[in-house]
């Protein structure tokens, strides 16, 4: 699915989220079973058709860097490069050093296609490290299979 020119399928839009779909949001990221916390509609990005949000990601900020984060697309609509084209447009939203963190090698590849590269917990800046902490001893002792990621422009 490595196609360079993707649009939105007929009929959705991509906007800023707005406070009206914060309850949107919590319900994809719960429901995903990702990071709960920092969940500010300010910072997310939505794919919406026929007035439901159909996927959405973050950007998350801290202190000198970002983290590309809460990235759902349900899934009736997986499969339509929705995830790609957020993913996109969130590495073009960036206004800091981009990084993220997944579960496992096949979501590792996926992020790998837009510039991301693996690095190790040291190479995290600090204010990651300690949000990424309990993933780390997580990884650690009972190997869930963390991967955390920089973005690397490839231009």
């Amino acid at each position: 699915m490595k196609q360079s020119n993707l649009s939105l399928p007929p009929g959705c839009t991509m906007r800023r989220a707005t406070s009206r779909d914060m309850r949107s949001l919590r319900w994809l990221v719960f429901s995903a079973i990702l990071d709960p916390t920092q969940l500010r509609w300010q910072q997310f990005w939505v794919i919406e058709s026929q007035g439901d949000i159909i996927a959405c990601g973050q950007l998350r900020n801290f202190a000198q860097a970002q983290e590309l984060g809460s990235l759902v697309v349900t899934p009736a609509w997986r499969g339509h490069g929705l995830a790609t084209l957020l993913t996109r447009h969130l590495i073009t939203q960036a206004t800091q050093p981009l990084y993220l963190e997944c579960l496992g090698e096949r979501l590792a590849k996926f992020y790998s296609r837009f510039g991301f590269v693996q690095i190790n917990f040291e190479n995290l800046p600090k204010a990651l490290q300690r949000k990424f902490n309990l993933s780390q001893l997580a990884k650690k002792l009972i190997k869930v299979p963390v991967v955390f990621m920089h973005y690397q422009d490839q231009c």
